[in-house]
């Protein structure tokens, strides 16, 4: 049996981060997502949603629609703020000591380093940020 689909629409706002972090909980349970692959959806939703929810100012609403496939889950994030694309910023350092790192990127890096095929697109006044989370690995 095919595992269903999640989508979720909510205001830009922490307090929605955490209804989407429940909400998703309840999805990888019902769906019988592996506690592995639920823990890294979790993180880079959570990662996307509160960047939004803390940084894009204007932002009325994001959105997070997760389709299984075979081989990985795809997911499409989507948010009214304004144009940024998180891809654009360059990669973390992450050998450099603590004090000599840029503040900022770890969230970004994570979410590079989770999930595959990440794209960024602008389109219609929406930010869109698509990915892959591998099933496996």
């Amino acid at each position: 049996m095919a595992q269903p689909g999640f989508q979720r629409r909510l205001p830009a706002t922490l307090e929605s981060v955490a209804q989407l972090m429940d909400a998703l909980e309840a999805y990888a349970e019902e769906a019988e997502i592996d506690m592995r692959v639920a823990a890294r959806l979790n993180l880079v939703a959570e990662e996307v949603a509160a960047n939004v929810a803390m940084h894009a100012a204007g932002a009325t609403w994001f959105s997070l629609a997760v389709t299984p496939g075979a081989q990985a889950l795809d997911l499409v994030i989507e948010d009214d703020g304004p144009e940024y694309d998180p891809l654009a910023r360059g990669e973390v350092d992450t050998e450099a000591a603590i004090e000599d790192r840029d503040v900022g990127g770890l969230g970004v890096h994570l979410v590079r380093k989770l999930t595959r095929d990440a794209r960024y697109e602008r389109a219609g006044g929406i930010n869109r940020l698509s990915c892959s989370l591998p099933l496996a690995g």
